[in-house]
């Protein structure tokens, strides 16, 4: 992402229970990247896929949202979000905003997940985070939203509407009543959005359609991570 003249990538790195979430900057988008640094996200529990975004408006500020454990041993993987003072410091706690609970995130599992939340805006100004369900280990991985209501609090999952299926899924029975599974690839999943910037206030970049980029395996090929 690009802040204030800087460039933020975000990754994980570690072993196992030791997985943590880091960040690096730069002025330029191609060189001079600093040391990377830990976030001291709140609890300091294993954490993958973070990602940081902005919203306008008195009540939205700087979030960082990603995938964790809620204790330190490999049950779930929640949603996490933490508000941020700047890129690299949060403020306060941490808040769980959703969790593979629903029948149709929990076809494949140990552990089952909630991963790769990404952000974006509807057409309507509406903040979306959008995010992966069922093993990435599998074709059953799908994408998945999560719609924040209107004037709700980033903070509270209660304020944020799931929706009842996949969206984006290779498999029929797992979609959400009126869609339709994919054609070409199974297991779509673990996604970016190709935003101006990389900031949500650009969503949609171009009118009603845009790039976005996401793993999958070609029908017709073996499922597997060395396949995506």
């Amino acid at each position: 992402m690009r802040d204030g003249g800087r460039y933020y990538i975000y990754f994980s790195a570690g072993r196992a229970s030791a997985h943590r979430m880091y960040v690096i900057s730069s002025t330029s988008p191609d060189s001079g990247y600093t040391a990377e640094t830990k976030p001291a996200l709140p609890d300091d529990k294993w954490a993958i896929n973070g990602t940081m975004f902005t919203c306008d408006g008195t009540r939205w500020f700087v979030w960082f949202i990603w995938s964790g454990w809620a204790g330190d041993t490999n049950v779930e993987q929640n949603l996490y979000i933490a508000r941020m003072s700047s890129p690299t410091t949060r403020t306060g706690a941490r808040y769980v905003i959703s969790q593979p609970r629903e029948s149709w995130e929990r076809v494949v599992g140990n552990p089952f997940i909630n991963e790769t939340p990404e952000a974006i805006k509807d057409p309507n100004g509406q903040l979306h985070i959008v995010y992966s369900a069922n093993g990435s280990w599998s074709d059953q991985y799908c994408l998945a939203d999560l719609r924040l209501r209107a004037g709700g609090d980033p903070t509270y999952v209660w304020d944020w509407y799931r929706s009842n299926g996949c969206l984006f899924g290779s498999n029929r029975a797992t979609m959400m009543p009126g869609w339709n599974p994919t054609l070409e690839v199974n297991g779509p999943g673990h996604h970016s959005f190709v935003l101006l910037d990389g900031d949500i206030a650009t969503s949609p970049p171009a009118g009603p359609t845009f790039r976005l980029m996401f793993h999958a395996v070609p029908k017709g090929t073996p499922y597997s991570w060395a396949n995506r």
